[in-house]
């Protein structure tokens, strides 16, 4: 630990010593603030990782029944059943605030249908293909909130991480030191004053004695 560059004086001392309680309880405050965000982003985490899964797998079962359906329908009958969507999402974000990090929060509004072309020129597996992105895409959202949550949390909780790091293995075994340098200071001084105040009175009782 370091010596912090202070003058050795009582009044010196009596603001390390304020500045050391201040610190300690900055410490503290930060530590839970940090174990606050730890237990939200393992809530977070879970919740993304279940919703992933089972994006991935709703998203890998539409893609094999539009693989093949593109495989037995025409080109023009594809490009026709994609040009004019039938469905429309409304996505209103809203950002809030928990312990200093920005929470995106998505209100997502769906009407319409899937379905915007005629069936007769299309295969069954085009409509189960249209109808498992028709539901997934809801949820593809959510997950990209639950994400950006994700990682607002993480950067905020290194961020946390290091201050309480800070505090915990420089400033606050500085202040200390600090503090027990000083005190070891002014009390060597003051057995100096007293000894000097001593030899005085030492002196002035030998004149006087003779």
């Amino acid at each position: 630990m370091a010596i912090l560059k202070v003058n050795p004086t009582r009044i010196a001392l009596l603001g390390l010593k304020k500045e050391l309680k201040v610190a300690k309880k900055g410490h503290k405050l930060l530590k839970d603030k940090r174990d606050g965000l730890v237990k939200k982003f393992m809530v977070v985490i879970y919740k993304a990782k279940s919703l992933r899964e089972s994006v991935e797998e709703r998203l890998g079962s539409a893609f094999d029944s539009y693989t093949r359906a593109s495989g037995m329908t025409a080109s023009v009958a594809l490009d026709t059943a994609f040009m004019v969507p039938n469905a429309k999402i409304d996505l209103d974000v809203k950002v809030t605030s928990v312990m200093s990090v920005k929470i995106p929060e998505f209100k997502i509004q769906k009407t319409g249908t899937a379905f915007s072309y005629g069936q007769l020129e299309t295969t069954g597996d085009l409509d189960n293909a249209m109808v498992k992105f028709d539901e997934v895409f809801v949820d593809i959202l959510h997950l990209a909130e639950l994400e950006k949550t994700a990682e607002n949390l993480a950067e905020e909780i290194e961020k946390t991480r290091r201050r309480v790091s800070a505090l915990e293995n420089v400033r606050i075994p500085n202040l200390n030191d600090t503090i027990k340098f000083i005190t070891m200071q002014l009390d060597e001084r003051g057995r100096d004053a007293i000894v000097s105040t001593m030899r005085v009175k030492a002196m002035i009782m030998a004149k006087e004695g003779g």
